[in-house]
């Protein structure tokens, strides 16, 4: 009995060449397994690609509100953004694939998964290292990386190579973007992105999106509930997390909200440029930040706000299961539990606008931030207040001009 491999299948050129070369080069029978974050109608047509380029069996595994409930709901209450601007939208997906990948292996009894990634990016870490921490007796094949046996260089290799195998697919070698879809959001990469100095081609590249020069003139109301920081309606409507985040997209993407360009720092140390289009994270991000500067206190503020980019570095590394992890997100969920309210804003040509905010746990007090004298507040008190507070900068001052006088 031969023995089997299951390969993170997403369709594309790349992992349909894979089939018929893992066959020629280690003779393994191919389970194809595509996991399912949201990314729509790309699921289209993929069972009879797989079986038509050699694989077995095709398992599609939806994950999709695991992905929204386990996955991006922590990293949102943590204000988890990797480099002030990326929210993650790739990397927080990544581990609960390797997690379906892990359960197929298991379920078939594969002695191996094989995933297309290639060797300079970051998502060959983020497979892996789920992979390592859930089933570590399972052998990870990477093709990219194996340059001795996979030796296509091009997207024209790889369509001669499955065209002379007698597979038939709807690939051509016309140029495109390097894209990575799910419900949180799509990447862009490739083509004039490859140049820092080109502005991107907007018109060409969006597709959740319109650009904010060609957002409506009008501005769209909208109003937010969050029961300890967990988003539960949009616009007076209960929904569960992913068609909350369905409902945004679309109302963000209408508007232009959440389209970022960026030059990231990969975890294998060089420098990328890509195009994120996050409208409905973009709205979430935003809303529950708006709730907590009127909730959390200042030192529960201050220690959330590093702690989120600890858990966005940790993410964008690949190292969700750890427990490192699992820590951040456990003070997160006590740090916001009493991140319930509402919230209002206005989406406008790009931009998320204020338009109130209410809370039970509300620590604002009208009382103390009034610039009239209330009950809670003395005046007087700050004198001595700021005579402790600046004793230690009085204490220097006097010691350096006792030095100065002394020279």
């Amino acid at each position: 009995m031969k023995e089997k491999v299951v390969l993170a299948y997403s369709g594309g050129l790349d992992t349909t060449a894979i089939i018929p070369w893992l066959k020629e080069n280690f003779d393994y029978e191919v389970i194809c397994c595509c996991v399912d974050c949201g990314q729509g109608e790309e699921l289209d047509g993929l069972e009879e690609r797989a079986l038509a380029s050699g694989a077995s069996k095709l398992y599609i595994e939806d994950i999709t509100d695991d992905f929204c409930d386990n996955y991006i709901v922590p990293c949102v209450k943590a204000g988890a953004i990797y480099e002030n601007k990326y929210l993650l939208g790739t990397s927080m997906a990544r581990p609960g694939i390797a997690k379906a990948l892990v359960k197929v292996a298991k379920l078939e009894g594969a002695t191996a998964i094989c995933h297309g990634a290639t060797g300079k990016g970051n998502d060959q870490i983020r497979f892996e290292l789920g992979i390592k921490a859930l089933a570590p007796e399972i052998k990870i094949i990477a093709p990219w990386r194996m340059t001795d046996v996979w030796t296509m260089e091009s997207r024209q290799d790889e369509i001669d190579y499955v065209h002379a195998h007698g597979i038939d697919l709807p690939f051509d070698a016309s140029h495109s973007y390097s894209r990575d879809r799910n419900l949180w959001h799509i990447s862009h990469e490739g083509l004039e992105l490859e140049d820092p100095t080109v502005e991107p081609n907007y018109d060409d590249l969006l597709v959740l999106s319109v650009s904010p020069q060609k957002a409506p003139d009008k501005a769209t109301e909208v109003t937010m509930t969050f029961e300890a920081g967990v988003p539960k309606s949009v616009n007076g409507v209960e929904m569960k997390v992913s068609n909350i985040i369905r409902t945004l997209n679309k109302l963000g993407g209408e508007n232009g909200i959440g389209i970022v360009d960026i030059v990231e720092n990969r975890v294998v140390g060089m420098k990328s440029r890509g195009v994120y289009e996050t409208p409905g994270g973009t709205i979430l991000m935003e809303a529950i930040a708006q709730l907590e500067e009127l909730v959390l206190d200042r030192d529960i503020y201050a220690a959330k706000k590093d702690l989120g980019n600890k858990l966005a570095q940790v993410v964008y590394e690949g190292k969700w299961f750890t427990p490192l992890t699992d820590s951040i997100i456990a003070f997160v969920n006590e740090a916001d539990k009493y991140v319930t309210g509402e919230v209002k804003f206005k989406l406008y040509k790009g931009n998320i606008i204020k338009a109130g905010t209410t809370s039970p746990y509300s620590l604002y007090s009208e009382d103390l931030a009034s610039f009239t004298t209330g009950e809670l507040y003395d005046h007087h008190d700050a004198e001595g207040f700021i005579n402790l507070f600046g004793l230690s900068l009085k204490v220097r001052a006097l010691k350096m001009q006792e030095i100065e006088k002394n020279k």
